[in-house]
């Protein structure tokens, strides 16, 4: 194993630190004396236009940003990476999302540990097609014969996360009459909310599970089968005898209305589903990385197997990017150093993403899992404590809803919250009101709140408009609050695919200055352990309550008390 290297042992973190210690930004000087700055910093990305001028750098601050880069092998471990290597250190795993999205043929040839990894890939496309093929046009039908109008994806985490945002974000390309809906929680409450109003006879449930052992996941199918059966038997679309549907009538229903994500071929067989219909990935798929693998059957269902190569292309493009683009042009690096930047030398401990389009109501939730569950560590890849803080907590809302929440603390609270704004020229559904266009009025938002941010207002400007006393401090903006802007023609399948590989890496850029597993997620297995062992305590265990801690008692007492259905 390769130690990471220390980034605080490098010259160029000792630059960093002594730049920050007479930092004073001030964008609107910056901008006065370098009239070329916008236009020194915007980048083209594939389709996406990125300009991060607006950001609290100097040309000597990305400088020492891009020697940090080279003095932490940020080059050289992300080739590691795309080569196959084991970097997955904890779990003794390549790391090979960027696999999943290689073209049909491409050269060299990808092998790692002995096995050909593009014939994989492509050979599970192929079958995902096929089978999504069938159900789009009527040929897998329900067990009485009839056409697919409803997908209910049931999975939770990676499982989940992503082919939710994608589905909602393509939604104009699902033009065959499939609905997707997505069931998380262990809550029975998604269950049941997911599937109110569904025919079963029309339903395919996808159990999307590597290990098919999940535990919420696992709760879920069983249910969403019982959902099917007394579904099924209510509405007389199968006889069942006075006992109820025969267990061959329950096999048959479950073989045409379920299919599986998963590896585990005898526990999906065991479940009811045909291995024949089960579509696998690899242990070299981390969770948070899968919308791309098969976990993604939902979304080649629901959008059509051309709009989901789309996609695969888009992630594709940036991949190269990163592969191929010097460091100091290299966008997703250049981001997730602005990011280092900004949490470990001016203090900020959040990081808001805001899209300015409905359709990414769920980028944000995708990215918390992408971001916090990947650089939320405290100990480096070796096993020995970080060196400087981690990870930050990503969060954010769509569009002008933001800036009648929480705009007002970016704008004049007292923490640095570095901000991404994301925005397309063309809309999904133009509309005008009353001969004005509305996504033109929209995007007048997402660039004044980025000019707000970044130049503020001044107290002579606000006394010039007639503001006097007090007034003047509540109205005055100090600016200099950074901001990202990303721009696109318009939110295809493939720019999509573009902002998810993106943040993607941007992660993994701060993941190895920081010297940290990015593809672990130890941190969610001891409150699930946890839960095994409490199950038997809420059942009313008299031992299991014993075995528990004070506060666990007393709340498992007041759960017993006031629980009434």
């Amino acid at each position: 194993m390769t130690a990471p290297v220390d980034a605080t042992t490098t010259s160029a973190w000792t630059e960093l630190s002594s730049i920050r210690d007479s930092f004073t930004p001030d964008l609107r000087d910056w901008f006065a004396i370098d009239p070329r700055r916008a236009e020194r910093l915007s980048f083209e990305l594939a389709d996406l236009h990125v300009d991060l001028s607006k950001n609290l750098v100097t040309d000597a601050i990305l400088a020492a940003l891009v020697r940090l880069a080279e003095q932490t092998g940020v080059a050289e471990r992300y080739a590691a990476m795309i080569a196959g290597e084991h970097i997955n250190t904890t779990e003794d795993r390549a790391v090979l999302h960027t696999a999943l999205r290689r073209p049909p043929g491409a050269e060299p040839a990808l092998v790692v540990d002995g096995q050909d990894i593009d014939t994989d890939v492509q050979s599970v496309l192929t079958a995902m097609t096929e089978f999504a093929t069938r159900v789009r046009n009527g040929e897998w039908t329900g067990v009485t014969g009839k056409k697919v109008t409803h997908i209910v994806n049931i999975g939770i985490g990676g499982s989940d996360l992503g082919p939710v945002m994608i589905s909602a974000a393509l939604e104009p390309y699902a033009t065959a009459g499939i609905e997707a809906r997505f069931v998380s929680n262990i809550d029975p409450t998604d269950l049941a909310q997911k599937t109110k109003g569904l025919d079963p006879e029309t339903t395919l449930f996808i159990v999307a599970s590597k290990t098919f052992t999940t535990l919420e996941t696992l709760t879920n199918a069983r249910l969403a089968r019982d959902w099917l059966w007394s579904g099924l038997e209510a509405s007389g679309a199968i006889d069942g005898a006075a006992t109820g549907l025969s267990d061959e009538q329950k096999t048959d229903a479950v073989a045409h209305h379920f299919v599986a994500v998963s590896t585990a071929l005898d526990k999906v067989a065991a479940f009811g589903i045909d291995p024949v219909n089960a579509f696998g990935f690899w242990d070299w798929v981390g969770g948070r990385y899968s919308v791309d693998s098969a976990i993604g059957l939902s979304l080649m269902i629901e959008l059509g197997p051309d709009v989901f190569r789309e996609l695969l292309a888009g992630f594709h493009a940036v991949d190269e990017h990163v592969r191929t683009t010097p460091l100091e042009r290299n966008v997703p690096v250049l981001m997730g150093l602005l990011n280092v930047w900004y949490s470990n030398f001016l203090g900020a401990q959040s990081h808001a993403v805001l899209p300015y389009a409905q359709q990414l109501s769920r980028f944000a939730a995708y990215l918390q899992q992408l971001t916090m569950e990947s650089n939320g560590k405290s100990v480096r890849w070796d096993g020995s404590p970080v060196t400087t803080d981690t990870g930050e907590v990503f969060w954010g809302e769509p569009g002008t809803n933001g800036q009648h929440a929480f705009y007002q603390l970016i704008h004049q609270g007292t923490r640095l919250i570095p901000a991404d704004f994301i925005a397309f020229a063309n809309p999904a559904y133009p509309l005008a009101d009353d001969g004005r266009d509305v996504h033109g009025l929209f995007l007048s938002n997402f660039l004044a709140q980025t000019k707000a941010l970044a130049f503020g207002k001044t107290a002579e400007e606000v006394e010039s408009e007639g503001t006097t006393g007090a007034l003047v401090a509540a109205r005055t903006f100090a600016g200099n609050k950074p901001t990202t802007s990303i721009f696109a023609p318009a939110l295809t399948p493939s720019v999509l695919g573009q902002l998810v590989a993106l943040y993607e890496h941007i992660t993994f850029t701060q993941g190895v200055i920081w010297g940290v597993n990015s593809f672990d997620q130890w941190g969610v297995e001891l409150g699930k352990q946890l839960a095994l062992q409490i199950a038997p305590a809420i059942e009313g265990d008299e031992s299991a309550i014993a075995a528990q801690d004070a506060s666990t008692r007393a709340l498992l007492a007041y759960y017993a008390a006031h629980r009434t259905v």
